[in-house]
């Protein structure tokens, strides 16, 4: 599939998206600065959510609305966290128009239907699924109809949760879907990512396969390529001193430029299913053993453990035939030191 101008999956480069969410603190000039920054690292696209408080809560502060257990935001009812968190809708046509200036994709997370009515208008090449929204059906088959790839986060989701949102894209004919491995904790812990979920979620769904990580740094972004991630999601900051809900498991420009260099290497390591050999692999093959005259003979000598030996370089003849030759006998005078060869044995 292709989200902008780019291919997802195959032996296409990772699709790495930096995740703005709530790091422009609320300043237009932060968030624009954000996408430009963003573009110096790598990567290949920025993401926006695209929500107000009033169209994911209600302002409420009973028990039901007020944050705990050990999060980041506990104590803040859910209301108040999404009004210090939201992307102004007013801003995203100037951070789209922003983005393409610096050739990134821009593309976000919608969180109800006029979410994805009002990033219609703004002609999105696809639509993220946040992991809360994962049991959101009607949200999900709507942003679906749409036509465009849609990536969903699994981060609160049981196995029935992805197969009922993989089958809901499907039902409107929409096959073009991204499933993002990821750890609904802010941070997660690494003994929490089991990043082995990745390959079974493509085996098990026949999806995209990526990684929306919340974890600290970026290795388990690079553990995710490895694994076969062909998208990879991070928070991202211009300056952790901005402060803000996301400010600390968001990476600043030089960890996200490290985990972009460090995806792109990995790539290079992983590289593709072969068994030849570079010319300069098959130039250091002289370092490797041969057959050699390791004592002086005269022809008709018999070939003998003590005369011939494998060793090092490999200007002889292949060790494959030592036994083959033991008991046979030289065609002529040999100096000790000579790579063996088929001419130097008698009948061979």
């Amino acid at each position: 599939m292709k989200i902008g101008n780019r291919t997802i999956g195959g032996n296409n480069p990772c699709f790495i998206i930096a995740e703005l969410s709530a790091n422009h603190n609320g300043d237009l000039n932060v968030a624009i600065e954000t996408i430009r920054a963003a573009k110096k690292t790598g990567a290949d696209a920025i993401k926006l959510q695209t929500y107000t408080p009033d169209t994911l809560t209600i302002n409420c502060d009973n028990e039901h609305f007020k944050i705990e257990g050990g999060t980041l935001w506990d104590g803040k009812t859910l209301y108040e966290l999404y009004g210090e968190a939201y992307t102004p809708w007013e801003w995203h046509k100037r951070l789209f128009e922003v983005a393409e200036e610096e050739g990134l994709i821009c593309f976000s997370s919608p969180f109800d239907f006029s979410a994805v009515d009002f990033l219609e208008e703004l002609n999105v090449p696809a639509y993220k699924i946040a992991s809360f929204e994962i049991q959101d059906i009607p949200l999900i088959e709507y942003a679906a109809s749409k036509g465009k790839p849609i990536i969903i986060s699994t981060g609160i989701a049981e196995e029935a949760d992805i197969q009922l949102a993989v089958d809901t894209c499907r039902k409107v004919g929409n096959n073009d879907i991204i499933l993002l491995k990821c750890t609904s904790s802010y941070p997660a812990p690494l003994d929490l990512a089991n990043l082995k979920t990745i390959p079974d979620l493509k085996q098990r769904f026949g999806v995209e396969v990526g990684f929306s990580d919340h974890t600290y740094g970026s290795l388990a972004p690079t553990v995710a390529t490895a694994l076969g991630a062909t998208v990879i999601e991070k928070h991202f900051i211009l300056d952790k001193a901005i402060g803000g809900p996301d400010a600390d498991f968001s990476l600043d420009v030089e960890e996200f430029t490290e985990l972009v260099d460090k995806v792109r290497d990995t790539e290079k390591l992983l590289g593709k299913v072969s068994y030849e050999i570079s010319e300069k692999v098959k130039n250091n093959r002289k370092f490797a053993r041969s057959l050699f005259v390791v004592q002086e003979v005269k022809a008709g000598d018999l070939v003998t453990e003590e005369n011939i030996r494998s060793i090092r370089p490999g200007y002889g003849l292949h060790p494959k035939y030592y036994n083959e030759i033991l008991g046979k006998s030289f065609s002529e005078n040999i100096e000790r030191g000579t790579p063996l060869s088929k001419e130097l044995i008698k009948g061979f």
